[in-house]
């Protein structure tokens, strides 16, 4: 079969299914999360449906499921340990984020054996001991983390209220809610920011699937640019009067709207569009979207109202709000990863490290208070149109946009 990547929709027919038989609400009520495609439930519900034997091999113990960190463990540790750790299982559709372990009811919703899954421990803790023949010796593996939830604890968004948004392929917006889940009213996800000592920090999410992959499909889809560092000058360029405004739901819509059936479009056009243009409604869609959650996460998290936005990735403007920019590459993966390399399992002594090496630095980026306002009236203006052009499934099945 051809790989399941994060992107994916091959299961959006099941989660369709299964919204049209009413369980979307128990499995937002256990997991924090909607039944989407996007979370690797009902990919893993796929390849044990789809895949010649992987059902019956899983059920009787031969098949192990688990992450990509769960996969490195398994491998680093020659096969000793299935392990993963609170924040990856909190995105699993499988994992009751209030009672911390595998729902017994979603299993059985979605035909998941529980065996296949692995031991959840805390983001720092003991995940066994790399193999002496992998890496020449036996180096203690000591800590796990999702992608979000280590730039989270890379960006020190340690309080209530903090805020933070890593750009990549995607966008994805993590805010700080403490120790108590909240149900969002606004459709963002509710999920486990870091587990330490026991004690579970949550946070609401807001995940958007195409951020950097709408520069990758100007340089690659319509040939405008041949690097994507191009754009940003390109898009300097353009007329900002021109009220140009892209939708790039390539692979659907991810939050506030999660519309798995959404498809992409360009408003505004005229004779005068071009290259520049484009390259601007592109770069401006990653903000819109952004500006979309931090409006939901503010509506649901009323004591956030003037906390920092910590930015990474390669657009630092500040969306209304203060804005803090990694400095370097010591956010993210890589510094909470070292950091809980070190053995730091206790949230004070990741927090101090983290305030002594200040690897953010003030935002100095963002669009000037004119062009700021124009872009903003951009983004209001085809509001009414966006809800009938790009949600085909409100048409009919197999619709396509007028």
């Amino acid at each position: 079969h051809r790989a399941i990547v994060w992107q994916d929709r091959r299961t959006a027919r099941h989660c369709e299914k299964l919204r049209n038989e009413g369980h979307e609400a128990l499995v937002t009520r256990k997991t924090g999360l909607l039944l989407d495609p996007y979370f690797s439930g009902t990919k893993l519900a796929w390849l044990l449906d789809e895949v010649d034997g992987a059902r019956e091999a899983a059920e009787a113990g031969h098949l192990a499921f688990g992450t990509v960190d769960s996969f490195l463990v398994w491998k680093l540790t020659g096969g000793q340990a299935h392990v993963t750790d609170a924040t990856n299982a909190s995105r699993t559709l499988l994992y009751d984020i209030r009672a911390n372990d595998w729902d017994d009811e979603l299993l059985d919703l979605l035909r998941i054996p529980k065996s296949v899954l692995p031991e959840v421990r805390d983001s720092a803790d003991d995940f066994g001991t790399v193999h002496p023949e992998i890496l020449g010796g036996e180096i203690p593996i000591r800590g796990i983390a999702g992608d979000q939830q280590a730039a989270t604890v890379g960006q020190a968004c340690f309080d209530p209220g903090m805020i933070k948004s890593t750009y990549g392929t995607g966008c994805f917006a993590l805010v700080n809610i403490g120790n108590e889940p909240i149900e969002s009213q606004h459709r963002l996800l509710t999920t486990i920011a870091y587990r330490l000592d026991g004690r579970t920090t949550y946070a609401l999410e807001g995940s958007i699937f195409v951020a950097g992959a709408a520069v990758q499909w100007l340089r690659d889809g319509l040939g405008l640019i041949r690097k994507a560092d191009e754009s940003g000058q390109l898009s300097s360029e353009a007329d900002e009067d021109q009220p140009v405004v892209l939708v790039p739901a390539f692979v659907g819509l991810g939050a506030p709207h999660w519309d798995a059936d959404a498809r992409g479009a360009i408003f505004g056009l005229t004779r005068k569009t071009g290259p520049k243009e484009l390259a601007l409604a592109t770069l401006e869609s990653v903000a819109f979207q952004t500006l979309d959650l931090l409006e939901a996460m503010h509506a649901d998290w009323q004591s956030g109202e003037n906390t920092v936005l910590r930015v990474a990735g390669g657009h630092a403007g500040r969306a209304g709000r203060p804005a803090r920019r990694a400095g370097d590459d010591r956010t993210g993966r890589g510094l909470a990863g070292r950091l809980w390399g070190r053995g730091m399992a206790r949230t004070g002594g990741i927090r101090q490290a983290l305030e002594a090496e200040d690897p953010l630095r003030a935002g100095d980026g963002g669009l000037p208070p004119a062009g700021a306002h124009r872009a903003l009236a951009r983004r209001r203006a085809p509001r009414s149109l966006f809800d009938k052009l790009i949600a085909p499934k409100a048409l009919g099945p197999g619709a396509r946009p007028p």
